[in-house]
C-alpha cells in the first residue's frame, strides 16, 4: 500500500488518481501508523515552503517522514515534496527544511539575457544524468509538466538524476538511496508521468 502524506498542501487527489490508473493501491493519510505500515511513501506539495514545513510540524509528520526514509522503503517527493527534503529554502526569507538532502532551494535568477517568466510553468524536457528504477523506460528528452519559481541546488551533484533547462540548467529530479524526488508533476504529465508512478509503485522496499 502506498501512503500519500496529507498535510493540507498539494493536489493529493490527482496523485492518488494517477497511481490508481496504473494499478497501484494508495491511501491519503496523515496517520503516523499508516505511514509506518505503508510499503511506499509519497510526499507531494504545492505552496510556500515555510507554510508546508509549519503544517508538517503541526500535524506531527516530520518524524514519520524521516523514519520512512530511514527504513529504506521507496520514497517519492513531488514538486514542493522535493524541495522540503533539502536543508533550507530562501523562499520569503531563510527557512529550515527536513535536511535529508544537503543543499538549498533557490529562486530562478531575475537578471538574465532573456527575461524568464517566473514561475516556470508548462511543459519542459529532462536530460537524464543517472537512471534510477523510477526512470525505467523513460526516454531521455521526455517532457513533463512544471510549476515552480524555485529550484533545488544539492551540494552533491552526483545525486542529480535529471536536469532541465530554463535559463539555466537546474536539477529537475534527484535520486539518493531509496529517495526519488522530482520538481515536475508526474501526475499531470500524461502517459510518461504515469509511467514514473507505475515504476515507483513497482519498486520493492
Amino acid at each position: 500500500m502506498i501512503a500519500i502524506i496529507d498535510y493540507d498542501m498539494g493536489n493529493l487527489r490527482s496523485v492518488q488518481k494517477g497511481f490508481e490508473r496504473v494499478g497501484h493501491n494508495c491511501i491519503i493519510t496523515r496517520n503516523p501508523e499508516d505511514i509506518s505500515n505503508a510499503s511506499h511513501v509519497v510526499l507531494p506539495g504545492v505552496g510556500a515552503f515555510k507554510n508546508c514545513m509549519d503544517n508538517l510540524k503541526n500535524y506531527g509528520l516530520i518524524e514519520p517522514i524521516l523514519n520512512a526514509i530511514k527504513s529504506g522503503k521507496p520514497f517519492l517527493g513531488i514538486c514542493l515534496g522535493l524541495q522540503l527534503l533539502f536543508s533550507e529554502s530562501e523562499e520569503f526569507g531563510k527557512h529550515k527544511g527536513l535536511d535529508v538532502i544537503k543543499g538549498k532551494v533557490v529562486r530562478f535568477p531575475s537578471e538574465h539575457p532573456v527575461p524568464l517568466k517566473i514561475p516556470h510553468m508548462g511543459w519542459n524536457d529532462i536530460k537524464i544524468k543517472n537512471r534510477p528504477a523510477v526512470l525505467k523506460d523513460i526516454p531521455d528528452g521526455s517532457y513533463f509538466y512544471f510549476v515552480h519559481s524555485y529550484y533545488v541546488a544539492p551540494e552533491d551533484a552526483d545525486i542529480i538524476a535529471t536536469t532541465t533547462f530554463y535559463g539555466i540548467d537546474f536539477a529537475s529530479s534527484i535520486w539518493k538511496d531509496n529517495i526519488f524526488a522530482c520538481q515536475f508533476h508526474p501526475e499531470k504529465s500524461q502517459k510518461t508521468g504515469l509511467k514514473i508512478l507505475k515504476n515507483f509503485g513497482d519498486m520493492k522496499g
